[in-house]
């Protein structure tokens, strides 16, 4: 993978949550919360592995609702505790790097979401799909985040 700007396919979302950045960085660093969100609608996840710390590992099997498993592998590179998480994709398939940053908003939290691609034509089919996943996750994390804040 390369930052070469010209050779990247880079895809954003963001959101602002009303939660504080403390509160969604533990969304995202607690396996127990994440494994609850993480992924599309109509996904389950098994974390098998999850080292959140620079350099460590995070084994998931994403299960879609067909019943279909999917293992990721990922790479923490670099965490900032309620600021940042930057990890990378290995695979299996559509290697990428995910950049996520926590920032002060008035209404609580602003998510940014940045996946960074090699630019190829399998990658660009896929663009349209992973826009909306990001989409279903902001969903699946809001939801868990309103779920939390009941429990208080």
């Amino acid at each position: 993978m390369t930052d070469n700007v010209e050779r990247s396919l880079i895809i954003e979302s963001e959101r602002v949550f009303a939660a504080n950045r403390s509160t969604l960085f533990s969304a995202f660093s607690d396996p127990d919360l994440l494994a609850k969100w993480w992924g599309p609608h109509g996904f389950t996840n098994r974390i098998e592995q999850f080292e959140f710390r620079n350099g460590g590992t995070w084994m998931i099997v994403m299960t879609s609702s067909s019943n279909t498993d999917f293992a990721n592998h990922w790479t923490f590179e670099d965490i900032r505790p309620e600021e940042r998480i930057k990890a990378f994709h290995h695979g299996p398939m559509h290697a990428f790097a995910l950049d996520i940053g926590l920032h002060e908003a008035d209404a609580g939290t602003r998510l940014t979401w940045r996946m960074s691609f090699e630019d190829t034509e399998a990658n660009r089919e896929i663009e349209k799909f992973l826009a909306a996943a990001n989409e279903q996750n902001f969903d699946r994390l809001e939801t868990l985040l309103s779920e939390t804040e009941k429990e208080r």
